[in-house]
């Protein structure tokens, strides 16, 4: 009798921890944090929602990935504050970039755009549209170009 109330109170806490932490999707603004609407708004007000997939994970805060029907992909943390922007094909607004990585950019890659940009723990890493990856610092400070291992 006891196993079978310990296997049994085992199931129950194991079934709701697993649920959790289920992903969820939605179509609705209104799911996402005031921070990331207020992006959403300012940056990409006509662009129309594919998908918002809310994360929620075991050990750290929800965060929010938004994929948009143009194929640029938002992620967001549990704050609403943007951690990675990525435009495929297209150009990141550049209200979103650093005034020192913009001019970085124009004065040693004329020729092309800035189409993904992540916020990293170090500073930024961002990709240009000839596939080319470079590493900024948090004040925009260019550290070199990223190596893939």
């Amino acid at each position: 009798m006891k196993k079978l109330l310990i296997a049994l109170m085992l199931m129950v806490c194991c079934g709701g921890a697993a649920w959790a932490f289920v992903d969820s999707y939605v179509l609705n603004r209104d799911k996402l944090p005031e921070a990331a609407q207020q992006m959403l708004s300012e940056y990409f007000p006509k662009a129309k929602i594919g998908m918002i997939k809310v994360d929620r994970h075991l050990l750290k805060k929800t965060d929010y990935d938004v994929k948009f029907v143009n194929g640029t992909k938002i992620e967001f943390n549990n704050a609403g504050k943007w951690t990675s922007v990525d435009c495929k094909t297209r150009a990141v607004p550049e209200g979103l970039i650093k005034k020192p990585i913009r001019n970085y950019v124009k004065k040693n890659f004329p020729d092309v755009k800035i189409v993904k940009i992540e916020k990293k723990s170090w500073g930024y890493e961002i990709e240009l549209s000839d596939d080319v990856e470079l590493k900024f610092d948090h004040i925009g400070t260019f550290k070199g170009v990223k190596m893939d291992d």
